[in-house]
């Protein structure tokens, strides 16, 4: 019963709260594995993501358990998280390509070759349980740490293309919310171990959310400044005495109801594109009608 033990009420609440969030993380790639199973294709995705988040909910699943006390809630969350990854890997294999299956087996027996090394390394040679309890700790520290420093990728792609396509909002603030409330959870039980890496989260988080702001609204602003401007096309007209005839499939307007009237050829020096390139020569009097693109 050791497990379940709560000294602080401010321990059960931050607890819980970190695991509604961490849930929302978790299931948060589901419409993509939806999207996969409805496609039977995993559409270019890698698997590597998955995996790495089963080996960190794995190795804080047997931290939690050899630590013992007012872990209760760090165990449901990740349970929950090794559960979830799993399902993700399984769909993952069972749509990928023979080549991308291979790539996603050698992650998953590395993945599960390291856990089985810190766990045995780890419980042999320490027979303190503290300090067994510290040495995996900050093993799980240090995957946190990679884990969070992930989406720094993402974030210079967002400076490099100043475009925060890549950038999804919500899952920005649900990692953050998460950092925040597994912060205070740490605190309250005392643990530097799940402090630690939640301020790195909550950093990184407000920096994603910062940036996606910047750039977004200089996106809004340039696109309210392309707008506002109208472009301009200066039409040189030349009247020519040839009567050639050269028609161009238009729609009927006003203005080219108004040209067709006329006695004369009239010639626009406008550049040839694609979209002048059908025009015709006849045989009979008529005129030259040519539409810029806008």
């Amino acid at each position: 019963m050791e497990l379940f033990d709560v000294h602080h009420p401010m321990v059960l609440v931050f607890g819980i709260l970190g695991n509604i969030i961490s849930a929302g993380v978790y299931f948060a790639p589901l419409p993509t594995f939806m999207e996969i199973c409805k496609r039977k294709s995993t559409m270019g995705f890698q698997s590597l993501p998955y995996v790495v988040s089963l080996f960190s909910a794995l190795l804080w699943l047997f931290y939690a358990l050899i630590k013992g006390s007012d872990t209760f809630l760090l165990i449901s969350i990740n349970t929950l998280g090794t559960f979830i990854e799993s399902i993700y890997i399984i769909i993952f294999l069972v749509y990928a390509t023979p080549d991308t299956k291979k790539q996603t087996f050698k992650s998953l027996t590395a993945v599960m070759m390291l856990c089985l090394v810190i766990s045995l390394g780890t419980y042999f040679p320490f027979k303190e349980q503290q300090t067994r309890v510290i040495v995996v700790g900050w093993v799980c520290v240090g995957v946190s740490v990679c884990v969070f420093a992930a989406p720094l990728s993402i974030v210079f792609q967002v400076v490099r293309t100043k475009s925060v396509e890549y950038m999804p909002l919500s899952l920005s603030c649900f990692l953050t919310l998460s950092a925040i409330t597994w912060f205070a959870y740490g605190m309250s039980i005392k643990d530097t171990c799940v402090t630690v890496p939640n301020i790195l989260g909550f950093v990184l988080g407000v920096i994603q959310m910062g940036l996606y702001a910047y750039y977004s609204k200089r996106a809004t602003s340039g696109s309210q400044e392309k707008k506002g401007k109208v472009k301009e096309h200066i039409i040189n007209i030349t009247m020519l005495s040839n009567s050639e005839v050269v028609k161009m499939d238009v729609p009927m307007t006003d203005e080219v109801a108004r040209v067709k009237q006329m006695d004369q050829m009239v010639k626009v020096d406008v550049p040839i594109t694609d979209e002048l390139a059908h025009v015709k020569q006849l045989d009979t009097g008529g005129v030259l009608v040519m539409c810029a693109a806008a």
